[in-house]
């Protein structure tokens, strides 16, 4: 049987990758080393987080399935930085790490066109710089048209403890030993990256009065657009703050040459990931902090185990016992899991097109932490959009391209391809320059269109979306024409300016009904819109640079008067637009002005 595509991989990029391909109609075969551990959560035991969770909503908009399970499955959901401006507010879910990962099996396996296969790839079958298929592990050939690599942490995986190195994958899963052999064989640059994973506590062994209750917000919320409620308020289950103290921190100082990273072994290479440090990493870079915030996070209701979030390490399991036990609460605490670090390969990303498909090899794609990156939520948004654009191409579509300004998904894919990475890369708010724009709130209004076009939106959801949009602007009409006499003849909309008015108390004003998201997001569109001005016009800037495109044969070798590092930076990368080359890091703002005038000289591109 020849298939339209192969997914690699069954974590969370590969789960959305095979759905995109399959419910677009496309003959999709998922290949996993371990049926059960599909949509696996092998570190925290949550979805979203800062940017995360818009970049879940973003997934939701566009037809894709995180958004959906995670709300099927948490136990406790809050919004992040509520307190704060609306472009940094985000959803967090801790959700059920046995019924997550069994919901998306179940929703992937009654999918048509979608097999599931239990095996592990180790060689793909090259011809002429065109993918043709997979080679497994007991040699069997499997033909396709595609392949989307989403192996994530399984590339010549390492499992690392004190002095102790192993071959596997994580929680003592398989890896897969030779295909980034392979795929160096094939050209590309691979790149040896790190993360890890703290101790898991057995519940009733913690003393949880010495820790501060965290509990999930006040009302119902969701990631999908749906708005269907899975929860009872007043059932979540809580979380636990606690902190670290001067014997932690003794304790970690005083062996740190045991630690994997810091001397127990000598021949690491992997880079770890920057945003989401060991603790070893917290005490030696911030000698001066007293304490370092940690939570205990349950990972299921049908589960004994407590998540130590904050407390990755990669000391040997007698010295783990000494740390936990030196917490408040954690005295008696029993480990029923040990954390560990764990080395991987991965690709640099500078050799993938804005659309995931690679520059060396035609129609392989790849997705997730194959890319450099870290988290289930960046892992899932890769996945979907290359599964997307791996259907497109086979239509004969234009691919699913999103700006920086349209989605966290679009600057997440930007930075990946374009400046590339040697640590894991996680998604922040930070990264994004126009983030007022990429709100939580808005996500539908930004890429629900996206995914009706692409056909993973079906028509009845995609009717409602668009009465909501006309809600909107019909709401958003009344508010400029209805005047009030007692603010001195002043418009609804401009008093909604003002920091002291609300748009729910305004609400009886008008003749109909209006949804608290529709409600929402006009009071975010007035309060903010001197600020969302100011971006649009930022934006505009930026795509004029985004238009002025620059054609895939250019050779910066004939281009004078360029810097060395620009040069080497073009070659690899091979920007299509004066934006994209502008946001290379070592290109500077005279080698754009170069390339500009070489390309009106040569091409008569203006």
């Amino acid at each position: 049987m020849i298939y339209d595509v192969i997914v690699v991989g069954g974590g969370h990029a590969g789960t959305e990758a095979a759905f995109a391909c399959s419910k677009k109609g496309h003959k999709t075969l998922l290949i996993t080393g371990n049926i059960k551990n599909v949509s696996s959560l092998p570190c925290n035991p949550s979805i979203g987080g800062s940017a995360k969770g818009i970049v879940v909503r973003e997934i939701a908009a566009l037809g894709g399935l995180m958004g959906n399970i995670a709300d099927q499955t948490h136990f406790q959901i809050k919004m992040l930085n509520r307190v704060k401006g609306p472009a940094v507010r985000s959803l967090r879910a801790q959700v059920d790490k046995i019924e997550y990962p069994k919901k998306m099996l179940a929703a992937l396996e009654k999918q048509p066109n979608l097999e599931i296969k239990e095996s592990i790839v180790e060689d793909l079958i090259i011809k002429h710089q065109k993918v043709l298929g997979v080679i497994l592990n007991d040699g069997t050939s499997i033909v396709s048209k595609n392949v989307i690599l989403t192996t994530g942490t399984y590339l010549k995986s390492d499992i690392l403890i004190g002095s102790k190195r192993q071959r596997s994958g994580p929680s003592n899963e398989k890896p897969s030993l030779y295909l980034s052999e392979n795929l160096k064989k094939y050209g590309f640059e691979i790149i040896r990256l790190k993360t890890g994973t703290p101790p898991r506590l057995k519940k009733d062994s913690i003393d949880y009065s010495k820790t501060k209750a965290e509990k999930g917000d006040n009302e119902i919320l969701t990631f999908s657009f749906t708005n269907k409620s899975y929860y009872q308020i007043d059932e979540q289950e809580s979380c636990y703050l606690l902190y670290t103290n001067e014997k932690t921190h003794q304790l970690i100082l005083d062996n740190l040459n045991k630690s994997s990273m810091y001397g127990g072994l000598n021949d690491i290479t992997g880079v770890g990931p920057r945003y989401c440090p060991s603790i070893e990493d917290k005490i030696v870079r911030f000698r001066d902090k007293e304490k370092h915030q940690l939570f205990l996070e349950p990972e299921s209701k049908y589960s004994d185990e407590i998540y130590l979030q904050g407390f990755s390490t990669s000391m040997p399991i007698e010295i783990q016992e000494k740390m936990v036990h030196s917490l408040s609460g954690l005295e008696k605490a029993v480990i029923i899991k040990y954390a560990y670090a764990i080395e991987y390969d991965a690709i640099q990303p500078t050799q993938l097109r804005p659309t995931l498909e690679t520059k060396l090899i035609e129609n392989l794609w790849t997705a997730g932490q194959i890319n450099g990156t870290s988290g289930y939520e960046e892992a899932a948004a890769q996945g979907l959009i290359a599964g997307i654009n791996a259907s497109l191409k086979m239509e004969g579509k234009e691919p699913l391209i999103l700006k920086r300004n349209e989605a966290y998904i679009g600057v997440l894919i930007d930075d990946l391809v374009t400046k590339g990475t040697y640590e894991p890369y996680r998604l922040l708010t930070s990264r994004a320059e126009y983030r007022l724009l990429l709100r939580h709130d808005n996500a539908d209004i930004r890429l629900k269109k996206y995914g009706y076009q692409v056909g993973l939106i079906p028509e009845t959801d995609y009717q409602k979306f668009r009465i909501k949009e006309k809600n909107i602007f019909e709401l958003n009409n009344i508010l400029k024409a209805i005047k009030i006499k007692e603010k001195g003849n002043e418009t609804l909309y401009n008093l909604l300016k003002r920091n002291e008015n609300n748009i729910f108390s305004f609400s009886h004003y008008f003749d109909k009904e209006y949804s608290k998201e529709v409600l929402e997001q006009i009071e975010i569109n007035i309060k903010y819109e001197g600020y969302i001005k100011k971006t649009i016009r930022e934006v505009e800037k930026m795509l004029k640079n985004e238009t002025k495109k620059i054609p895939n044969n250019i050779d910066y070798n004939k281009i004078k008067n360029l810097a060395s590092e620009a040069r080497q930076k073009l070659n690899k990368v091979r920007p299509t637009s004066i934006g994209q080359a502008m946001r290379i890091s070592g290109v500077n703002p005279v080698d754009i002005f170069v390339i500009t005038i070489y390309l009106k000289k040569e091409y008569h591109n203006d």
